[in-house]
């Protein structure tokens, strides 16, 4: 089969590999759809830690496909079904995991982080991502290309949930990529009025196609902006997708009483630590919030969304490639060149 291979800094490779093997109580997966993340272009410029020429990593964390063999001891699951994949899989064992925050495992690995991942024609479903649910069987009217990048819409499920929105709460997301993006629609279901702000102009003019109930801003006096818009309230909500210490500073003085932040996007290690006002979170009764990751049950919930018709994620993806253009499509993502990036075996 042919794969996608992280052999270290700046090195990808599309390779011929061996079809892998499964036992009794493993699934092999025929992938479908594969979408690029963030996440895989950063691993492709910096590395990642225990990959090398000797030790290489099938990329991909975001993809969905259907079952091409069934071990005989795997439950439910029969060749032919349609699955997306959750790719976080915890031990099982820990305090979080039995609270079902697999992603928050301190063993936790994940498909395309630190185990061969999507960007493959096959991969094989280990035993215990099986038992614990990272495999969900697709609803009737989600498609291979949905399926696959529901894994980022249900990261910013995840931080959507802790800024307990309400329908009029007045929500700024700064930050106009797939996380910006998913983070509007989600906003938008549950009745929010969602602003949008990026330095990239095309990028805001691209949300603001697909998502016509947006606002968006560029320029340079994004406070004035907000207030105006808010009838001199302040923000309600604010969500920083995107990795900027001077972001993450700048929404506080934005907010009003009350108001819920949630920082979205981590901020590298040099630049930290990040110098925050905290006498308007004492003074205002912020609430600060982080996210990381996402559970099975982000994902679930976002594939139940998706069926119902609640969110249309598909508008995200804005490239499909065959695999043997994805050397291509890893330069069109790095380049930020539209919105999604998908791979269609």
């Amino acid at each position: 089969m042919l794969s996608l291979k992280l052999y270290g800094p700046g090195d990808i490779r599309l390779v011929e590999t061996a079809v892998p093997d499964i036992n009794d109580d493993e699934l092999l997966l025929k992938t479908d759809a594969a979408a690029i993340c963030g996440t895989d272009i950063r691993m492709w410029k910096n590395g990642y830690k225990g990959v090398d020429q000797d030790h290489p990593l099938i990329l991909g964390h975001e993809f969905s496909g259907t079952i091409a063999k069934a071990g005989k001891k795997v439950p439910f699951f029969k060749e032919g079904m349609r699955a997306a994949v959750q790719p976080n899989i915890g031990c099982g064992i820990c305090d979080r995991c039995v609270a079902g925050s697999f992603h928050l495992c301190d063993d936790y690995r994940a498909f395309g982080i630190n185990m061969d991942g999507g960007f493959a024609e096959y991969v094989k479903i280990p035993a215990e991502a099986v038992m614990r649910g990272n495999l969900m069987p697709l609803p009737e009217g989600v498609t291979a290309e949905e399926a696959a990048i529901t894994e980022p819409v249900a990261c910013a499920l995840n931080g959507f949930n802790k800024c307990f929105v309400k329908p009029g709460d007045y929500a700024l997301i700064v930050g106009a990529g797939p996380i910006g993006y998913s983070h509007a629609v989600l906003l938008h279901m549950a009745g929010a009025l969602v602003l949008m702000n990026d330095l990239s102009r095309e990028r805001l003019e691209l949300c603001k196609k697909n998502l016509p109930f947006i606002q968006v801003y560029h320029g340079n006096d994004l406070e004035g902006f907000v207030m105006e818009w808010t009838n001199g309230k302040g923000l309600d909500i604010a969500i920083t997708a995107c990795p900027v210490p001077e972001v993450q500073a700048a929404v506080l003085p934005l907010m009003n009483y009350g108001g819920r932040v949630n920082f979205f996007g981590g901020i590298p290690a040099r630049l930290q630590p990040v110098a925050l006002d905290t006498n308007i979170v004492h003074y205002r009764e912020l609430y600060l919030t982080g996210s990381t990751r996402s559970s099975i049950a982000h994902s679930r919930k976002i594939l139940e969304f998706v069926s119902k018709g609640l969110i249309d994620i598909k508008s995200m993806i804005t490239h499909r490639y065959g695999i043997h253009d994805i050397l291509n499509a890893f330069e069109n993502a790095a380049q930020a060149r539209g919105m999604k990036h998908v791979i269609v075996f």
